[in-house]
């Protein structure tokens, strides 16, 4: 390689720069030059194998020759934009007010759940996802709730016809709470097992602002040796202080659910009055945010677990519920309506 032939190089290339007639001709002569198949980048990649002596200086000549028709390149660009088709083309009212993008954020369901999952996984608990569509079976027959009893009138949902169905496939249905992964984790996990499992849930119901078709709920139960009420209520106070402060206070009442023997109904100290009492919760000081109870022998044995050894608890959250006292909303369908002017306040 001489100084002769980086020479040429450059004269041909600023000849063919100054002819250049558009924006398209001079892109194509950079890459042709100094793109990394170019003439000139090429003969640099060879200085490496001249003599250490010649290094040094054609290294030098080659580099100044780069930026020759790199600045060469830069002027033609600057005289081709002037003209007709260049920044007339590509002309911009620098005065035109940008248009505002908002930024979608999280729904106040998810925030709600994702507050409580981190709590629960913070706890040791396993954070755990179940089917919509579920069996008869494990939605109420493996809950202590045969066909005949009445607590399925409370919990009417959508079933699947038969002929949906593969021959010989037992009933079908939207679940109507997350309580069916009891069983099945039992099944899968045995015990000792502690998890949590939020989800959506359907049910038939005459839609109005207490009543929605669709739900958010979250289960929650642990199975270990010796398990009682005082576990389960030192659970929900850890939870209930880390989501509504230090001071708030947890009660426990009597209430029948199918498959916990016995159940409670679970409050805590109004987050609005600190118990003072007031219109959110009826003056009684109170809000009811979850049921609860200790985990039917019936429900353990669906599961294969045997309840002379093993005992546990569970409850349930309703996340609508938990935003709806939190933020005040007084119409639950509000949540799954799509509205812009709801969203957004969240």
């Amino acid at each position: 390689m001489t100084q002769e032939k980086l020479q040429q190089i450059k004269a041909r290339a600023l000849g063919e720069i100054g002819k250049a007639a558009d924006q398209n001709q001079l892109q194509n002569l950079e890459i042709k030059y100094l793109g990394r198949k170019g003439e000139l980048t090429g003969v640099l990649r060879t200085i490496g194998e001249l003599p250490q002596e010649e290094r040094g200086r054609m290294g030098n000549f080659a580099n100044q020759v780069k930026q020759e028709i790199t600045a060469a390149i830069g002027r033609a660009r600057e005289v081709l934009g002037g003209k007709s088709g260049g920044l007339e083309k590509e002309w911009i009212d620098v005065t035109a007010s940008k248009s505002k993008r908002s930024l979608g954020h999280l729904h106040p369901i998810s925030n709600i759940q994702y507050k409580l999952e981190e709590i629960f996984s913070s706890m040791g608990f396993m954070v755990l996802d179940g089917p919509e569509l579920e069996s008869d079976y494990y939605n109420f027959e493996a809950l202590n709730i045969p066909s005949w009893h009445p607590a399925r009138d409370m919990q009417d949902t959508f079933y699947v016809e038969p002929a949906y169905r593969q021959a010989g496939e037992e009933n079908l249905l939207m679940r109507t709470h997350t309580s069916p992964m009891q069983v099945r984790t039992m099944e899968k996990y045995g015990a000792p097992v502690k998890a949590i499992v939020p989800g959506r849930c359907f049910r038939n119901e005459a839609t109005d602002a207490r009543h929605e078709h669709t739900l958010y709920q979250m289960e929650g139960f642990m199975i270990d040796k010796n398990i009682s009420f005082a576990n389960l209520k030192a659970v929900l106070e850890v939870v209930a202080k880390k989501l509504y402060g230090e001071e708030t206070k947890v009660r426990l009442r009597p209430k029948f659910y199918p498959f916990v023997e016995p159940g409670v109904n679970g409050e805590v100290t109004c987050f609005l009055c600190k118990g003072a009492g007031c219109r959110v919760c009826k003056k009684t000081g109170w809000l009811e945010i979850f049921g609860a109870g200790m985990i039917h022998p019936d429900v353990l044995r669906a599961g294969g677990i045997d309840p002379a050894r093993w005992s546990g608890f569970a409850f349930g959250f309703g996340l609508m519920r938990l935003v709806m006292l939190k933020y005040g909303i007084d119409d639950i369908r509000l949540f799954c309506g799509g509205d812009l002017r709801f969203l957004n306040q969240f």
